[in-house]
């Protein structure tokens, strides 16, 4: 089928926007297993952005399917269908001149080369929320795995559905046994000395 559209230039341009921001617009897409601490390390890391005066979105996994993503369910065909709108609403994010960032656990590496292919060189940064399998059920903070090993969920990433980890993430963030602050502190060092965003004078770093 043949769609007669034409693609509208606009005046105010994403550079614009960054400009005003000022800040350099990424995505910043959290990976790992369920349990592994994506949204945890995902809603500090806004924080510490936020309070650094910088304009930012999180956007999570389960909020997303009770809206846009709804309509999918979690079979292999509708997890790739969920992060090619996530990666499409992120790239919005991006041309708004905002820092967005993601928590989804994206078990397949084709899906977040896919993501990465929609912005820009330098606007993707993969960050590898790595725990082991067994530390994450262990804290199976949704209950999730219990419901998976009894059979209640099918698919299940980790268990009978594969995690294909990040080979070259920009960052990773070993997430067992340490804390909060520890797991964001190389991530707002890699923003900082790659220029997505300037640190505050004020802020105690």
């Amino acid at each position: 089928m043949k769609l007669h559209l034409t693609w509208h230039d606009h005046k105010v341009t994403k550079t614009d926007r960054a400009k005003q921001a000022g800040q350099k617009p990424c995505i910043l897409w959290f990976t790992g297993l369920s349990g592994s601490g994506k949204s945890t390390i995902a809603n500090a890391v806004e924080e510490i952005l936020h309070a650094n005066g910088n304009a930012t979105y999180l956007l999570d996994g389960d909020n997303v399917r009770h809206g846009l993503n709804k309509d999918l369910g979690f079979d292999e065909a509708s997890r790739v269908e969920n992060i090619r709108r996530v990666g499409e609403v992120a790239k919005l994010f991006v041309d708004s001149g905002q820092l967005v960032l993601t928590a989804f656990i994206s078990p397949f590496a084709a899906d977040r080369a896919l993501v990465k292919a929609l912005v820009e060189e330098g606007e993707f940064i993969e960050i590898f929320i790595d725990a082991p399998l067994d530390t994450c059920e262990a804290r199976d903070p949704k209950g999730l795995y219990k419901k998976a090993r009894a059979g209640e969920i099918k698919n299940f990433t980790g268990l009978d559905s594969p995690y294909e980890a990040p080979q070259n993430p920009q960052i990773r963030i070993k997430n067992d046994n340490i804390t909060i602050e520890q797991a964001c502190e190389p991530i707002i060092a890699y923003l900082v000395e790659k220029g997505y965003i300037q640190w505050k004078d004020n802020n105690d770093r």
